[in-house]
């Protein structure tokens, strides 16, 4: 199954479910930070995620339990690969340096992932 793309009102939502696991609208909407979205924004937009496979159903009378199909993990690898290729050139190394630069990592830190990477690959 091919993943694609969330807005970022998407993802805010997928981030509630994912640490939900499930829930109703309701329960997605306690979670949500003020100044909260309606009620019916927050379905419109489960019902979108549902659409684009991210979302299943339990249906109990007219009431939907909504949890998700694409994992937090999926997801996150299906990012990674879009920032490194869409940014990096696929190049580790200069998504890396562009981190250090920025101080979003610190020397160490790249350096654990550089031997990460390493061992990685030996495999």
């Amino acid at each position: 199954m091919e993943i694609k793309e969330l807005t970022r009102a998407e993802e805010q939502i997928m981030q509630v479910l994912w640490q939900l696991q499930k829930g109703f609208v309701k329960d997605v909407l306690d979670v949500l930070p003020e100044p909260k979205p309606a009620y019916n924004t927050v379905s419109t937009i489960i019902r979108i995620l549902e659409t684009k496979g991210f979302v299943g159903h339990t249906a109990y009378g007219k009431s939907h339990e909504y949890h998700p199909v694409i994992s937090k993990e999926q997801y996150k690898t299906f990012a990674a690969d879009k920032l490194l290729t869409g940014y990096f050139d696929n190049s580790v190394n200069r998504m890396l340096s562009f981190f250090v630069k920025k101080e979003k990592i610190d020397l160490k830190e790249a350096d654990d992932i550089m031997k990460l990477i390493e061992k990685l690959k030996e495999k």
